[in-house]
């Protein structure tokens, strides 16, 4: 009864009195408080932000800041973007091929005249493609296959004004034209632009944002069975998702903000967003089942799921910020839009939702479903989940070694993961990306030349001509960069440069052409260009960025890792007064992502359901995947165990044993956790069927490690840890006891009377 009437007095007595002060109630409860008793600011304060942020978003139009690879890669970038901001914008090719009786290229007039009128097409254009390379003209006859049979004309997309969207499909109506007017030939085009924009058109994110918002309602409808309870998360998502989208935009103008990263604030928001909503409203409606006022119910709400979701959010931005330490430039969007739809959606949950349900009162329940929402509405502990927990608390070593073995043999493909990058990654059956596959057959000995950026005083004078010269002399057929090397210069003024073409060894993705790209990075170039007097050299290329971008991903990823883990332990020290249970949510945790890395490893690199998934393995893992899915799923799977962990500290302070706890904490959480999570796999599952192998992989690997967080972890693993460590599980030195001074969780056992003194609506008013 105390504990009830002090939220509810004030927090100090007249002075008359001589009572002591009282403590102040926990700042959750506070601003839940406040937003019940000033509802109408709340609600329309909030309403009023997304629109004001969402309004100067669309004043301020997106932009794009480049983003440049790691290592020399990025640096060879900046210096043909400061000399010529189109060199080497989006590289394509327009393949002409004659059929298997046609004569060869030299001696075939209709093949050279073909390749003449795409030229003069392309030229021809209003905004007209540059560095456009004949095989017509002298010095390019590495532009014709090896049979004769094939032959390119390459050129690339400026990127001065319109969109390359629009510039690559003028481009490609200019080669169809030519196409229509030869009939004997396949004249075809693609390229960087030409697979980006079918891929762009075959993803159809906008089917897959419709597809997660009804999904995401009807699950609420089964967990609520009421429509107005079930569209208050969906509410609060969509509006989060909206100002996290639109601080992104703005964002854009000084950031490197990629395509994907509004398809991963829309997947987070909608999932966190719920997530957090369904905590609070379970709670809420749990207590009122228990027989506690509208507005008690609101202020334990408050109390023990505010707080469990302001700890998980702290937790889950935390992860997605390790994403700037990689000092990847795709990453800075991704990280900055993750952790702004996570914060605003927690802001939203302590702030709107307790100012909707005070506002609401018992219309929260209004449209019940026949024959679900009386029995919804009980949210009454799981009898299932509490019989198993009180079996694995009975014999804890046993259960707990069973799950943990599963586990870890789940996790044992893992240990022999590639990463790596496909040639092409887009949908085979894409007629862009089968021309591609097209031109690497007929040109199997130049996949994409490294490109070697040279700066300096004079990069065309007579000693720079010589190293060239000396380049060239290194290629050989069986050595590490073969023939021909060429070079041209890009850029005017104090900001030229010299652009050399260096054929490399290898398919472009292999170790042959890993290990050539060394030799010339370190050898070869320091012994001819490098010798150049104020001369400075840089490689990129295909080959070059593949390799510093997974290198920047291997050396930065300990780094991540452990500071993320270690934010995350200080987090959970504070949150629970308890040097064993961060340890145990973190080892949890990693055994539950290499569960995931297992299963996408066994799925994705040994090709196991590639027709029901439809994709087609190249023998690895994209390097990017399995960094980005641990600070994402480290993050996301913390909602569970701080909203268990929350429910069984809250019986511990009560007075129950450690396993009595874990009991009824696992049981009475089991069926919002149980929701939340299906709610999640199935938000994450539309990744899967999404087009491009690396989203496919996301979407498995989340969802699965989600599932497996949610069941085997929740009901078996964390209650054998905890029973096994029995009350060492509470274990604290004395000095960090000093620093973190013990405060109750939840309410009091008595806390569903009516206090006779107080109106809890003093402080939760309802109407």
């Amino acid at each position: 009864m105390r504990q009830s009437l002090r939220s509810v007095l004030p927090e100090t007595e007249p002075a008359h009195t001589g009572r002591r002060r009282r403590p102040r109630a926990p700042a959750v409860e506070r601003i839940a408080g406040w937003s019940a008793r000033h509802r109408k600011t709340a609600v329309f304060g909030w309403l009023l932000m997304v629109a004001a942020v969402f309004a100067v978003s669309q004043l301020m139009g997106s932009r794009q800041v480049t983003g440049y690879d790691p290592g020399q890669s990025g640096q060879a970038e900046r210096a043909l973007q400061q000399a010529d901001p189109n060199y080497g914008s989006a590289a394509e090719s327009v393949l002409i091929q004659a059929h298997a009786s046609g004569a060869p290229f030299s001696r075939n007039a209709t093949m050279q005249q073909a390749a003449r009128e795409v030229t003069a097409s392309l030229s021809a254009l209003p905004k007209d493609a540059g560095h456009i390379r004949s095989p017509l003209t002298p010095g390019d006859a590495s532009l014709v296959s090896a049979d004769g049979r094939s032959a390119l004309v390459t050129f690339q997309v400026p990127h001065t004004s319109g969109s390359a969207d629009q510039l690559v499909a003028a481009d490609q109506q200019a080669v169809a034209a030519v196409q229509a007017r030869y009939p004997g030939l396949r004249i075809a085009e693609t390229g960087d632009g030409s697979i980006g924009r079918a891929v762009d058109q075959s993803l159809n994110f906008g089917r897959a944002e419709a597809t997660s918002v009804p999904i995401t309602l009807i699950l609420l409808l089964v967990v609520f069975g009421a429509l107005m309870a079930a569209g208050i998360p969906v509410l609060l998502a969509v509006s989060a998702v909206m100002a996290a989208l639109a601080l992104v935009t703005i964002s854009s103008h000084w950031l490197p903000v990629g395509t994907a990263t509004s398809e991963v604030v829309l997947i987070v928001g909608m999932a966190v967003g719920v997530d957090y909503s369904l905590f609070y409203l379970r709670r809420e409606r749990e207590e009122r089942a228990r027989g506690a006022s509208f507005p008690e119910a609101l202020r334990i709400a408050a109390g023990t799921s505010g707080r469990a979701i302001l700890v998980s959010g702290v937790t889950v931005m935390i992860a997605m910020a390790g994403l700037f330490l990689t000092g990847i430039g795709e990453f800075t969007g991704i990280a900055l839009g993750t952790i702004a739809v996570v914060g605003i959606a927690v802001a939203g949950s302590l702030t709107v939702l307790p100012a909707l349900l005070s506002w609401l009162g018992p219309r929260a329940d209004w449209g019940k479903i026949p024959f679900l929402g009386r029995r919804r509405a009980a949210a009454r502990p799981s009898k299932l989940w509490a019989a198993l927990v009180r079996r694995v608390v009975r014999h804890p070593a046993i259960w707990g070694g069973i799950a943990a073995i599963a586990l870890l043999a789940l996790a044992a493909p893992a240990l022999g993961m590639r990463l790596g990058e496909p040639a092409i990654d887009a949908p085979q059956n894409l007629a862009v990306v089968q021309t591609a596959n097209d031109i690497q057959r007929a040109f199997p000995q130049t996949p994409a030349p490294a490109q070697v950026v040279v700066t300096g005083a004079d990069v065309t004078g007579p000693r720079m001509q010589a190293a060239v010269t000396a380049l060239q002399g290194r290629a050989a057929a069986g050595g590490a960069i073969r023939e021909p090397v060429t070079a041209n210069t890009a850029g005017s003024g104090a900001a030229r440069v010299l652009v050399v073409n260096v054929p490399l060894a290898g398919n472009g993705t292999d170790t042959a052409s890993y290990n050539a790209l060394q030799t010339l990075r370190t050898r070869i170039l320091p012994a001819t260009v490098g010798q150049v007097p104020g001369a400075h050299f840089a490689v990129t290329g295909d080959t070059a960025q593949n390799h510093d971008f997974t290198q920047q991903l291997h050396d930065s990823t300990p780094i991540v890792l452990g500071l993320v883990a270690l934010l995350a332990f200080v987090i959970l020290l504070i949150a629970f007064r308890s040097l064993v249970i961060p340890l145990v949510s973190i080892v949890l945790n990693l055994l539950s992502v290499g569960a995931a890395y297992g299963l996408v490893t066994l799925i994705f690199q040994d090709g196991h359901l590639q027709g029901p998934l439809g994709f087609t393995s190249f023998g690895g893992i994209i390097s990017w995947v399995p960094l980005f899915m641990f600070v994402f799923l480290f993050g996301i799977s913390m909602d569970y165990h701080v909203f268990i962990l929350s429910r069984i500290r809250e019986l511990r302070d009560r007075g129950a044993t450690t396993r009595e706890a874990v009991t009824g904490g696992i049981a009475s959480s089991a069926g919002v956790v149980t929701s939340a999570a299906l709610i999640m796999v199935a938000v994450f599952s539309i990744f899967a069927t999404l087009p491009l192998i690396d989203l496919k992989i996301l979407g498995v690997g989340t969802a699965a490690a989600v599932l497996i967080d949610a069941t085997i972890v929740r009901g078996i693993l964390v209650p054998a840890a905890l029973a096994l460590l029995g009350e060492r599980t509470w274990y604290l030195p004395r000095p960090l006891r000093l620093l973190f001074p013990s405060r109750p969780s939840g309410p009091a056992p008595d806390s569903s009377v009516r206090a006779p003194l107080a109106s809890p609506s003093a402080s939760f008013p309802v109407r």
